[in-house]
């Protein structure tokens, strides 16, 4: 290959990456602007696990800090397990090159779980909790005032899809919430990020990976099976995983069955119109994402308001 050609090579991925940046940051902009994440003064405790989630968690938080309107300081949070083979040098080096400033927090729960969960058997529960309670310590004594955490939109349709399947419930990953014990908020800055972006940012960036089964622990059987289903999803129809995130931000409690949520016993005609009523139903749903885009092909989507790609029924 001659210079030249590697030369436009590189031209080329330097502006894919460019863009993919700017899309993120766009998406995490938003979300902190939505749902109110970062007020002025806040300090802000970034869960740092290894993964790619929460390295571009980190690395988008530190560029909106430079940028934004408000001042907010970060503070990355490790907690080291003591897993078998951890590689406890690789976060303490990465962010001292970075210039992060961070704490390690030591705390053998691996030791717990090991005893308490039987062999085979998934831990990841047990294990989320006791860390859930340690980070909320921890950010007691930093003096946080916010936690963030690394989850993405893909994490809050596979939860909603778990909750519906196996809990019976129309629940998922709220994008912020008060913690468990009440002391903490608790935000999710990457709600309108996609997985593959923030996997493709990952490699760009050559973030130093630490994997998640160093445990030794099985995968949760019934998030990876609704993870697979959805990536199969992804792949067969373009745009249904966008139209089910959207349908998140809009729904309509009079249409659904709860009525803790909505009063449907006192319902009684007025004879006022109402739009909201057996109208909605009249109309033919689509067999396709008929305007579906991506967003690397359409740069127009920046200007969508959610900060997700828009998929509309075009026969409304």
């Amino acid at each position: 290959m001659s210079s030249a050609a590697l030369s436009d090579s590189d031209k080329k991925q330097r502006y894919n990456f460019n863009k993919l940046e700017k899309r993120l940051r766009r998406h995490v902009g938003r979300a902190i602007e939505d749902f109110n994440m970062i007020e002025d003064g806040d300090k802000v405790m970034v869960c740092l696990s290894g993964g790619k989630d929460s390295y571009t968690l980190l690395a988008i938080l530190r560029f909106l800090q430079k940028i934004a309107p408000i001042q907010f300081s970060i503070v990355a949070v490790n907690l080291d397990q003591k897993q078998p083979g951890f590689p406890e040098h690789i976060l303490p080096a990465y962010l001292e090159q970075e210039g992060v400033d961070y704490r390690i927090i030591e705390e053998d729960t691996y030791s717990i779980v090991k005893e308490k969960i039987p062999a085979g058997k998934t831990t990841c529960s047990l294990c989320s909790r006791l860390r859930r309670g340690i980070l909320y310590r921890v950010a007691k004594e930093l003096g946080a005032t916010k936690i963030a955490l690394g989850h993405h939109r893909d994490d809050m349709v596979e939860t909603l899809m778990l909750n519906m399947f196996y809990g019976g419930k129309m629940k998922s990953m709220p994008a912020k919430l008060v913690s468990d014990n009440g002391e903490h908020v608790v935000i999710r800055p990457l709600a309108y990020v996609r997985e593959k972006d923030i996997e493709r940012y990952a490699e760009y960036q050559q973030f130093p990976i630490i994997p998640c089964n160093l445990c030794g622990s099985q995968e949760n059987l019934q998030r990876k099976v609704i993870k697979e289903m959805l990536r199969q999803w992804d792949r067969q129809y373009p745009g249904r995983i966008e139209s089910m995130f959207t349908a998140m931000q809009n729904v309509v409690p009079s249409h659904l069955a709860d009525n803790q949520l909505f009063d449907f016993k006192t319902i009684a005609a007025d004879g006022v119109t109402n739009e909201l009523g057996d109208t909605a139903f009249d109309h033919s749903v689509p067999s396709d994402f008929l305007n579906y885009r991506d967003e690397e092909d359409d740069e127009a989507a920046q200007n969508d308001r959610l900060g997700v790609i828009q998929v509309r029924n075009l026969n409304a």
